[in-house]
């Protein structure tokens, strides 16, 4: 991080290019994502493949969260002070 950022509080380089990427993605597409992580956790836990299904269960909390990350990217807008 160079001085300027530590200063003012920006975003750098990484952080723009990927609160644009996830800016672009609807808010649904990780709501349904960990629901289908959900689904395939439960159908694996009845076919009694007890280690893939806490495997594919772990994914719905990174899902979930990046979803709320899209959701502030999308609310607050990335950098405001870039735009200026």
């Amino acid at each position: 991080m160079n001085e300027k950022n530590k200063t003012t509080g920006t975003e750098g380089m990484v952080a723009k290019n990927i609160e644009a990427v996830t800016s672009k993605v609807p808010s649904d597409v990780y709501l349904w994502t960990a629901i289908g992580a959900m689904s395939a956790s439960l159908c694996l836990k009845m076919m009694r493949k007890s280690h893939a299904a806490l495997f594919i269960g772990q994914w719905v909390s990174p899902f979930l969260l990046m979803g709320i990350y899209n959701k502030i990217v999308k609310t607050e807008g990335h950098d405001k002070e870039d735009d200026k």
